[in-house]
């Protein structure tokens, strides 16, 4: 889920910010520290929006730079379990393939691609046993999460498209087509 939450961080801008008023230079100090990273709490900060409070900066003997207490808004987006997603599959291998969902990758295991059994094949896709159904890199999927490990320095995303209303884009427009158009 995405969200704006406000957070609280000391962080230290540089030289090369000083020239521009001090609310200028943390926001672009704090984008340049924090956006892209994972807190465990949060999730990943996406973009620093709006920059709330700052303190009067601290100055350390030796540094250049000075450091800001400092109050700011920022863009996070924080998985959720059972979350329904839309992705698009970034790397097919033996064992399933890889989808992007927003600033993350998730696996789809090759047991969880599909009611029907699939297999990888020379070529790069997973296919189904009657080769109706195929997955290769960048078909749009839809997929719910059922697992979660976010780690700063590997975290993990497990995906299933096996329920209803799941799978390959295609694939859900040929099931609505085949039930005459009535959701499920």
């Amino acid at each position: 889920m995405h969200e704006i939450v406000t957070m609280r961080e000391s962080v230290r801008v540089p030289p090369k910010f000083l020239e521009e008023s001090s609310t200028e230079s943390v926001k672009k100090a704090l984008r340049e520290s924090v956006e892209g990273t994972m807190d465990k709490d949060k999730g990943i900060i996406l973009c620093v929006t709006d920059v709330l409070d700052i303190s009067d900066g601290n100055i350390i003997a030796g540094d250049g730079a000075v450091y800001y207490d400092t109050a700011f808004n920022a863009l996070v987006y924080k998985p959720e379990l059972h979350e329904v997603l839309d992705g698009e599959v970034i790397e097919v291998v033996e064992f399933g393939c890889f989808v992007r969902i927003g600033p993350l990758d998730g696996l789809v295991h090759v047991s969880q691609a599909s009611d029907e059994f699939m297999s990888f094949s020379a070529e790069g896709i997973l296919a189904g046993k009657t080769g109706a159904r195929t997955l290769k890199v960048g078909d749009k999927v839809r997929a719910r999460l059922v697992t979660i490990s976010l780690k700063s320095a590997s975290s993990k995303i497990g995906l299933t498209m096996k329920q209803p209303g799941l799978g390959k884009f295609e694939w859900l427009e040929e099931e609505k087509k085949a039930s005459g158009g009535k959701k499920q």
